[in-house]
C-alpha cells in the first residue's frame, strides 16, 4: 500500500519528520526578527535591557515570546488558520512558538509558567468561526509543556468589533470590561497566548485583569508580533 508523503507547508518539499509541518531548510531561512525588546517585543538596540519605551510606560507583563513580524510566510499561514478553516497548521505555528521559548529559556531568560491562558473569543464569534484560534495553539503548547491548561478560563463576555478595524486608542475602549477570568489563579505563573499582537491592548487588557487577581506572573506568548509603535 502507497504511502502520501507530507510535504512543507511553505516549498512544498517532502518533509522526512511529516508532524513537523516545515523543513528544517524553510525553519532556517524564516524571516529574520530584528533585535527586539524582550519586554515589549517592539526593536530595540539593547534587547537584554528594557527599551526606553519601556523605561517610560513599562508593560504590566514580564517578558514577550514570539516567532516573527506580522509579515510572509507566518502571516499567510495565520490567515489560512483562521479565515480558511486550516486548523491542521495549529500544530506547526505552535511548535515554531515552543523552538523560540526553548531557546530563550536556555539562555535563563524565561521561566516555564505553571499555566497557559489563551486569548478567548466570543461565544458567537467562535461559533461563527467553529474554533478559537489561540485555543488550538494552546493545547500542544500545554501538552508538550506539561502546563495547566482550560480553555474556559477566561472568557470574553461581550462582543466587540474586530481589533484590527478601529486604530490603538479605540482598541483599548473597545476592551474595557470585556474579559472576566474563571479559575483561581492566584500565586500562579501565566503565560497568556494569542496568535498575533500588534499594539498589545488585548494582551494589556487581560494582563491587568489577571494580575489584579494576584497572579504571581505573566508572560505573553504569540506567534506574530507587529513590529511597529504600540501608541
Amino acid at each position: 500500500m502507497l504511502t502520501i508523503a507530507s510535504h512543507c507547508w511553505l516549498c512544498m518539499q517532502p518533509l522526512y519528520l511529516s508532524h513537523h509541518g516545515i523543513c528544517c531548510f524553510c525553519l532556517r531561512n524564516l524571516a529574520n526578527t530584528p533585535s527586539c525588546c524582550a519586554c515589549c517585543g517592539l526593536p530595540s538596540e539593547t534587547p537584554s535591557l528594557p527599551c526606553g519605551r519601556c523605561l517610560l510606560n513599562p508593560p504590566c507583563w514580564t517578558n514577550i515570546t514570539f516567532v516573527s513580524n506580522y509579515q510572509p510566510p507566518l502571516s499567510t499561514l495565520i490567515k489560512r488558520m483562521k479565515f480558511d478553516g486550516m486548523t491542521q497548521l495549529a500544530p506547526l505555528l505552535a511548535r515554531l512558538l515552543l523552538l523560540r521559548w526553548l531557546n530563550a529559556k536556555r539562555h535563563g531568560e524565561r521561566i516555564k509558567p505553571q499555566r497557559i491562558i489563551s486569548v478567548p473569543l466570543h461565544k458567537y464569534r467562535c461559533w461563527q468561526r467553529g474554533f478559537n484560534q489561540s485555543d488550538l495553539l494552546a493545547r500542544p503548547l500545554a501538552r508538550w509543556l506539561n502546563c495547566d491548561y482550560h480553555p474556559r478560563s477566561l472568557i470574553r463576555l461581550h462582543s466587540t468589533p474586530p481589533q484590527q478595524q478601529l486604530n490603538a486608542a479605540t482598541r483599548r475602549k473597545n476592551l474595557r470590561g470585556v474579559f472576566h477570568c474563571v479559575d483561581p489563579i492566584r500565586g500562579q505563573h501565566l503565560a497568556l497566548l494569542d496568535d498575533v499582537v500588534t499594539t498589545g491592548s488585548t494582551v494589556t487588557e487581560i494582563a491587568n485583569l489577571l494580575l489584579a487577581q494576584g497572579a504571581a506572573s505573566l508572560q505573553i506568548w504569540c506567534i506574530c508580533r507587529t513590529l511597529s509603535s504600540r501608541h
